[in-house]
């Protein structure tokens, strides 16, 4: 095999995303991995320990970003709650618009990590859930968003439905087009918790 210029990991995690998404995690296959990132199958191993790994990788990496991206927002004083609100679901969507195989294969996978409460993702997963109950209570407080609304079950909902749309997206974009999607699940959200 020839050598290999660039980023060898970065090769491999955009490699691993793809098979990953298209095969899902447990058929998928550290050959063919490596060889849609034309790096050896030892090579894979010399970055990563499993293919478990390489996952929790790719999942960490996202869910890192994410939460740096939506704290930003919530940290901004020039911004409302309804624009942070805004600012939260834009963020998830423009991620994963950036990379639909991304999209596909957290819907897909992120689940089974949800079900140990202590695993490293799961914590990463809460605190940006957190960020997202934040930005509601806040709304509450400052007499935007109804008082009535348990901000842990509407920051499920809203999270559970952007998931569930993004899924759907990822699998059939022409009959769920992202934009329109976005569009709606803002509209909804916000006509049903604004005041």
């Amino acid at each position: 095999m020839r050598k290999k210029e660039g980023n060898k990991v970065q090769d491999i995690i955009n490699a691993a995303i793809e098979v990953f998404a298209k095969q899902g995690y447990h058929e998928a296959k550290i050959s063919e991995i490596a060889a849609i990132a034309n790096v050896a199958t030892g090579s894979v191993y010399l970055y990563f320990e499993s293919k478990e790994d390489l996952l929790v990788k790719i999942f960490s990496g996202l869910w890192v970003k994410l939460i740096s991206l939506v704290k930003l927002i919530y940290d901004r004083d020039d911004l409302s709650s309804i624009e942070k609100l805004d600012g939260f679901i834009d963020t998830v969507f423009d991620v994963f618009t950036a990379n639909s195989k991304l999209a596909l294969l957290f819907v897909k996978e992120q689940p089974h990590f949800l079900q140990d409460k202590d695993n490293k993702l799961n914590i990463l997963y809460n605190n940006f859930l957190e960020i997202g109950e934040k930005i509601i209570d806040e709304g509450v407080n400052k007499n935007l968003f109804n008082r009535n609304l348990d901000k842990k079950i509407t920051k499920n909902f809203i999270y559970g439905g952007v998931r569930h749309l993004l899924h759907l997206w990822a699998i059939n974009p022409n009959e769920y087009p992202l934009n329109k999607v976005r569009q709606d699940i803002k509209y909804i959200v916000k006509k049903g918790i604004t005041l």
